[in-house]
């Protein structure tokens, strides 16, 4: 798979990590690694419009499949998939690369891992990049009766086998999911829709997809993670957000700065869900302005959300 024409060659490698087997995505070389987390129902390819741009500011770039995805290891039981295993998973494949430095660029799934693991400072971090997934710490306190309503599916993935049956019987509907959910129409091409099918075809890969949701939820992930308190995060942060994400609010996003001491917000006005890949040269300048100390841009907008 090709991210796009103009972008260097991509590297697939395999790499063992906390007990695992993960298929990572690679470009770039050098000690500062950019570890990229997809979120659900995705795969190391909704990096592929970032992982050239972030090469060129001098990144080694790794975009692994999570445990359960693509070709990585896919453990069975709905304890496989506890938020400390996905960071432990984070830990393990920042200690294989060897890289001096590890910036986390992280989206949906991918950033609640991603919050969690920098306030338990699993690792030391040089920088972290979050897409609409808000802090736990800062939802907590602004989840509405309307919030709840939009995010039912959560609910509806403890039900074991149900909805599985649902999307197994035609594994087309996990991709058309992405166009109904977008806010910029063909922000995704046939091809990437038949990416995003063929990994969900994949024989245990939407059960384990939907594990996460399960070991958070009745698996008591959230319990844990909410005794253990939600500590300042001091590593310097940026939050981007589509303001038209269907699941998850704008509000969920105030009183973030209560919870990391260095944050940076932009808000993408028009903008779905899937933001890197609804809206890639946005995203991308936002994020080379802010990895090089520069004004990060502000959408004309945007003000309205702020």
């Amino acid at each position: 798979m090709n991210a796009t024409p103009e972008s260097p060659e991509i590297r697939h490698e395999l790499v063992e990590a906390n007990g695992q087997r993960f298929h990572v995505a690679a470009v770039g070389e050098g000690e500062r690694l950019a570890l990229c987390l997809h979120g659900f129902p995705e795969c190391w390819y909704s990096w592929r419009l970032q992982m050239p741009l972030l090469a060129r500011l001098g990144y080694r770039v790794w975009a692994p499949d999570l445990r359960g995805y693509g070709q990585s290891s896919r453990p069975t039981a709905i304890a496989d998939y506890a938020i400390e295993h996905l960071m432990d998973d984070v830990a393990g494949l920042i200690d294989a690369s060897g890289a001096t430095s590890t910036t986390l660029v992280a989206h949906d799934w991918g950033g609640l891992i991603a919050w969690h693991f920098a306030m338990r400072r699993l690792r030391p971090l040089e920088r972290l990049v979050v897409m609409n997934i808000p802090h736990v710490g800062a939802a907590r306190g602004s989840m509405s009766w309307r919030q709840r309503a939009r995010s039912w599916y959560a609910v509806f993935f403890q039900i074991r086998g149900l909805p599985e049956r649902m999307f197994g019987a035609d594994a087309r509907r996990i991709g058309r999911m992405f166009q109904r959910t977008s806010a910029r129409s063909g922000a995704f091409s046939p091809e990437d829709i038949e990416v995003y099918r063929e990994n969900a075809a994949l024989p245990g890969a939407l059960t384990a997809m939907i594990h996460y949701y399960r070991a958070l939820g009745r698996g008591g992930g959230m319990r844990r993670q909410q005794e253990l308190g939600y500590p300042v995060i001091e590593v310097p942060t940026l939050l981007l957000w589509g303001t038209e994400d269907v699941a998850l609010g704008v509000e969920l996003t105030r009183g973030t700065d209560r919870f990391v001491s260095d944050l940076t917000i932009r808000y993408l006005p028009g903008v779905g869900h899937w933001v890197q890949q609804e809206a890639p040269e946005e995203v991308n300048a936002m994020l080379e302005a802010w990895l090089t100390d520069r004004p990060v841009p502000q959408l004309p907008g945007a003000e309205a959300f702020i």
